[in-house]
């Protein structure tokens, strides 16, 4: 079969599963990663709904994502005195299944790691499609030569600023930035949140994670000087009462710090030639709730469309994108940002109505339920095992 060389941008999470599809269907890949290694800890991500289920069944690692599993407790908001005002259910929060994404990343690379080559600490400089394939270079490595090259590199992907154009063309900001951070201090065995307009602050519980969310103009800033992020953060939250202060006091010595916009991906294409997009690199949507799932989902599909195709790639990447787009839709909807962190107290105050409103939590669940679940998924394994 043609066509089954293939690079990998990206080894977080969407990376790593194409790459266990399309190992497992006899392609080779390469898998190529800016970081010197895999990034442990982060954001917890979860899975939900029969769509997901079906996919983690398929790929043989459901049994071990409920094993390395978290276990979410309930979230309570709290006024600035600490009183409890609503519970954010831990069913909320982390769906059927969750997961940290740092253990799910590793467990999708403990799987791949045999049957594909990872580079480490290298990033593509370059991509120049030729009427063979598609030729690559790298800051660290030499120039090489694929059949086809995937972005799963998140949403600001450098795959994607390279073969689609720059990223003002794809990513919309909404209005909000965000930090992630593992701090010391003792908040207590539940987790915790506290708004004021246009900001969110949450911590506490097992994992000693801190999220705080705040609206603004959106900013410009070097994402690599970690101690100036801290000082945009710092600057942000000045003033904010409950035990803000002692969160922003703790950054300088926390772990795990990321700081970033939320924004939204709006791409009118996922494939290009013999490139093509992946993930949140496709359809990212910053704290939207189903960018995990959609990225292994997507991961399914386009690996699959691309075994099916028998080296057609231009067949393969058109049915990916036909077959996904109705389901990645859910990307496009909704503003994280604006739901953890509402503007006034007014929208605070109906935030926390749907926590406390058996009835509209239950329509919300259910919403949420037909998103995770909306796609009529093929059986690609058993398909392309009939045809061998």
């Amino acid at each position: 079969m043609p066509n089954t060389h293939v690079l990998i941008s990206g080894a977080s999470v969407a990376g790593p599963a194409l790459a266990h599809w399309l190992s497992g269907y006899g392609f080779r890949v390469t898998v190529v990663e800016r970081a010197p290694a895999l990034r442990p800890g982060g954001q917890a991500v979860d899975f939900k709904g029969r769509t997901h289920h079906t996919v983690l069944d398929r790929m043989g690692v459901r049994e071990e994502i409920h094993r390395r599993r978290t276990h979410p407790r309930d979230q309570y908001i709290v006024d600035a005195n600490g009183r409890r005002l609503a519970a954010m259910p831990a069913a909320f929060t982390g769906g059927d299944v969750e997961i940290r994404r740092g253990d799910l990343s590793a467990l999708l690379y403990e799987r791949t790691r045999d049957t594909c080559e990872y580079v480490f600490g290298d990033s593509i400089t370059s991509i120049t499609e030729t009427a063979g394939g598609v030729h690559v270079t790298f800051e660290r490595a030499a120039p090489r030569t694929f059949d086809l090259v995937v972005g799963a590199d998140g949403i600001h992907s450098n795959v994607r600023r390279l073969a689609f154009g720059p990223e003002s063309r794809y990513v919309r900001y909404l209005g909000y930035h965000y930090a992630l951070a593992e701090i010391a201090g003792d908040f207590g065995p539940d987790p915790l949140i506290y708004n004021e307009p246009g900001r969110h602050v949450s911590v506490g519980g097992a994992g000693g994670n801190a999220l705080l969310v705040f609206a603004s103009a959106e900013l410009r800033y070097d994402r690599h000087d970690t101690t100036a992020q801290q000082r945009i953060v710092t600057e942000a939250f000045e003033g904010m009462g409950w035990r803000a202060r002692e969160v922003i006091r703790a950054l300088p010595d926390s772990t795990g710090f990321y700081f970033d916009s939320i924004s939204r991906v709006v791409a009118d294409r996922y494939a290009q030639g013999r490139v093509a997009l992946l993930g949140d690199a496709a359809y990212g949507n910053t704290l939207g709730g189903f960018g995990t799932g959609l990225a292994m989902v997507g991961a399914y599909v386009l690996a699959g469309e691309l075994a099916v195709a028998d080296g057609d790639h231009g067949r393969a990447l058109r049915r990916y994108e036909e077959r996904f787009r109705g389901y990645a839709g859910v990307a496009r909807k909704g503003n994280g940002g604006r739901f953890l962190a509402p503007s006034s107290r007014r929208g605070i105050r109906a935030r926390n109505l749907l926590f406390k409103s058996g009835f509209l939590f239950g329509l919300m669940m259910r919403m949420t339920d037909k998103f995770a679940t909306d796609i009529d998924l093929p059986d690609y394994p058993s398909e392309i095992a009939r045809h061998k």
